[in-house]
Protein backbone atom coordinates (compact mmCIF):
# COMPACT_ATOMS: atom_id res chain seq x y z
CA UNK A 1 0.00 0.00 0.00
CA UNK A 2 1.06 3.63 -1.02
CA UNK A 3 1.72 6.31 1.34
CA UNK A 4 -0.81 8.36 0.58
CA UNK A 5 -2.80 5.47 0.94
CA UNK A 6 -1.94 4.83 4.45
CA UNK A 7 -2.49 8.44 5.45
CA UNK A 8 -6.18 8.28 3.81
CA UNK A 9 -5.55 10.36 0.59
CA UNK A 10 -6.69 9.22 -3.12
CA UNK A 11 -4.34 7.73 -5.15
CA UNK A 12 -4.25 6.43 -8.73
CA UNK A 13 -5.67 2.73 -8.59
CA UNK A 14 -3.07 0.20 -9.76
CA UNK A 15 -5.47 -2.38 -9.98
CA UNK A 16 -7.88 -0.60 -12.06
CA UNK A 17 -5.71 -0.36 -15.32
CA UNK A 18 -5.31 2.43 -17.91
CA UNK A 19 -7.25 5.39 -17.42
CA UNK A 20 -7.95 4.65 -13.71
CA UNK A 21 -9.94 6.70 -11.27
CA UNK A 22 -8.47 7.12 -7.57
CA UNK A 23 -8.40 4.73 -4.79
CA UNK A 24 -10.07 5.41 -1.80
CA UNK A 25 -8.65 3.48 1.96
CA UNK A 26 -10.36 2.40 4.46
CA UNK A 27 -10.08 5.50 6.32
CA UNK A 28 -10.75 7.85 3.99
CA UNK A 29 -13.73 5.83 3.38
CA UNK A 30 -15.05 6.27 7.13
CA UNK A 31 -14.70 10.25 7.28
CA UNK A 32 -16.97 10.23 3.87
CA UNK A 33 -19.70 8.03 4.93
CA UNK A 34 -20.96 7.23 9.24
CA UNK A 35 -20.59 3.68 8.65
CA UNK A 36 -18.25 1.60 11.11
CA UNK A 37 -17.96 -2.07 11.78
CA UNK A 38 -19.73 -4.31 11.55
CA UNK A 39 -21.62 -2.50 9.26
CA UNK A 40 -19.48 -0.86 6.81
CA UNK A 41 -19.88 -3.52 4.13
CA UNK A 42 -16.56 -2.07 1.47
CA UNK A 43 -13.31 -2.50 2.54
CA UNK A 44 -11.83 -0.12 0.17
CA UNK A 45 -13.03 1.75 -3.02
CA UNK A 46 -10.91 2.26 -6.23
CA UNK A 47 -11.43 3.18 -9.82
CA UNK A 48 -13.52 6.40 -8.06
CA UNK A 49 -14.19 9.27 -10.61
CA UNK A 50 -16.60 11.89 -9.84
CA UNK A 51 -19.99 11.80 -11.43
CA UNK A 52 -19.74 8.39 -13.68
CA UNK A 53 -18.58 5.38 -11.62
CA UNK A 54 -16.87 3.93 -8.39
CA UNK A 55 -15.95 0.13 -7.35
CA UNK A 56 -16.08 -0.66 -3.73
CA UNK A 57 -14.10 -3.78 -2.44
CA UNK A 58 -15.07 -6.27 -0.03
CA UNK A 59 -12.96 -8.76 1.16
CA UNK A 60 -15.06 -11.66 2.80
CA UNK A 61 -13.95 -13.69 5.81
CA UNK A 62 -15.79 -16.43 7.61
CA UNK A 63 -14.77 -13.56 10.64
CA UNK A 64 -17.87 -11.23 9.38
CA UNK A 65 -20.70 -11.85 11.93
CA UNK A 66 -23.21 -12.76 9.61
CA UNK A 67 -21.99 -15.98 8.79
CA UNK A 68 -22.41 -17.22 11.95
CA UNK A 69 -25.94 -17.31 11.38
CA UNK A 70 -26.35 -16.74 7.35
CA UNK A 71 -26.86 -20.73 7.45
CA UNK A 72 -23.59 -21.68 9.25
CA UNK A 73 -23.12 -25.08 7.33
CA UNK A 74 -23.15 -23.11 4.20
CA UNK A 75 -21.98 -19.55 5.21
CA UNK A 76 -23.38 -16.99 2.14
CA UNK A 77 -23.08 -13.18 2.49
CA UNK A 78 -27.27 -12.08 2.63
CA UNK A 79 -28.64 -10.76 -0.59
CA UNK A 80 -29.38 -7.66 1.44
CA UNK A 81 -25.57 -6.99 2.19
CA UNK A 82 -24.26 -7.00 -1.09
CA UNK A 83 -27.12 -4.41 -1.84
CA UNK A 84 -25.96 -2.20 1.01
CA UNK A 85 -22.63 -2.62 -0.23
CA UNK A 86 -23.77 -1.12 -3.30
CA UNK A 87 -25.15 1.75 -1.51
CA UNK A 88 -21.94 2.46 0.45
CA UNK A 89 -19.85 2.47 -2.51
CA UNK A 90 -22.45 4.90 -4.46
CA UNK A 91 -22.53 7.30 -0.80
CA UNK A 92 -18.53 7.02 -0.97
CA UNK A 93 -19.39 8.46 -4.99
CA UNK A 94 -21.64 11.04 -3.63
CA UNK A 95 -19.30 13.05 -1.07
CA UNK A 96 -16.29 12.48 -3.70
CA UNK A 97 -18.70 14.10 -6.36
CA UNK A 98 -19.82 16.61 -4.14
CA UNK A 99 -16.71 17.51 -2.28
CA UNK A 100 -15.45 18.23 1.29
CA UNK A 101 -19.10 19.69 2.13
CA UNK A 102 -20.64 16.37 1.50
CA UNK A 103 -18.75 14.54 4.52
CA UNK A 104 -21.01 13.25 7.17
CA UNK A 105 -24.32 13.97 5.42
CA UNK A 106 -26.00 10.91 5.29
CA UNK A 107 -27.36 8.96 2.41
CA UNK A 108 -30.58 7.42 2.46
CA UNK A 109 -32.10 4.81 0.33
CA UNK A 110 -35.16 5.80 -1.59
CA UNK A 111 -35.53 2.75 -3.83
CA UNK A 112 -34.42 -0.36 -4.88
CA UNK A 113 -35.78 -1.68 -8.02
CA UNK A 114 -34.58 -4.85 -10.39
CA UNK A 115 -32.36 -6.68 -7.71
CA UNK A 116 -31.28 -10.18 -8.70
CA UNK A 117 -29.11 -12.17 -7.06
CA UNK A 118 -27.20 -14.59 -9.43
CA UNK A 119 -24.56 -16.54 -7.51
CA UNK A 120 -23.68 -16.79 -3.02
CA UNK A 121 -20.91 -15.14 -2.26
CA UNK A 122 -18.77 -16.86 0.06
CA UNK A 123 -16.13 -16.25 2.83
CA UNK A 124 -12.98 -15.87 1.32
CA UNK A 125 -14.42 -14.37 -2.13
CA UNK A 126 -13.09 -11.13 -3.02
CA UNK A 127 -16.52 -8.96 -3.96
CA UNK A 128 -16.02 -5.99 -6.30
CA UNK A 129 -19.30 -3.43 -6.00
CA UNK A 130 -19.54 -1.79 -9.38
CA UNK A 131 -21.86 1.22 -9.24
CA UNK A 132 -22.45 3.73 -12.03
CA UNK A 133 -24.47 6.35 -11.67
CA UNK A 134 -27.09 6.98 -13.88
CA UNK A 135 -28.62 10.37 -12.91
CA UNK A 136 -29.13 13.26 -10.29
CA UNK A 137 -31.55 15.64 -9.67
CA UNK A 138 -30.98 17.83 -6.53
CA UNK A 139 -30.38 15.53 -3.56
CA UNK A 140 -31.76 12.63 -5.45
CA UNK A 141 -29.59 10.30 -7.33
CA UNK A 142 -30.11 7.02 -8.89
CA UNK A 143 -27.60 4.50 -9.80
CA UNK A 144 -27.01 1.11 -11.58
CA UNK A 145 -25.00 -1.26 -9.30
CA UNK A 146 -23.01 -4.95 -9.98
CA UNK A 147 -21.20 -7.18 -7.37
CA UNK A 148 -18.59 -9.28 -8.84
CA UNK A 149 -16.63 -11.82 -7.73
CA UNK A 150 -13.73 -12.94 -10.24
CA UNK A 151 -15.49 -11.12 -13.24
CA UNK A 152 -18.67 -13.05 -12.11
CA UNK A 153 -21.83 -11.40 -11.66
CA UNK A 154 -23.16 -12.15 -8.50
CA UNK A 155 -26.23 -9.25 -8.14
CA UNK A 156 -27.14 -6.35 -9.49
CA UNK A 157 -29.90 -3.86 -9.23
CA UNK A 158 -31.16 -0.01 -9.74
CA UNK A 159 -31.59 1.91 -6.64
CA UNK A 160 -31.72 5.69 -5.74
CA UNK A 161 -31.06 7.67 -2.75
CA UNK A 162 -31.20 10.80 -1.04
CA UNK A 163 -28.26 12.61 0.22
CA UNK A 164 -29.07 14.65 3.79
CA UNK A 165 -27.82 16.59 6.44
CA UNK A 166 -27.14 14.80 9.72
Amino acid sequence: MTEAACSGQHTPSAEAGAGAGLEIDVQRVMQMIPHRYPFLMIDRVVDVVANPRATGIKNLTINESYFQGHFPSRPVMPGVLIIEAMAQTAAVLVVHTLGPEAEGKLVYFMSVDNARFRRPVFPGDRLAVHVVKQRNRGNVWKFEGQAKVSDKLMAEAVFAAMILDN
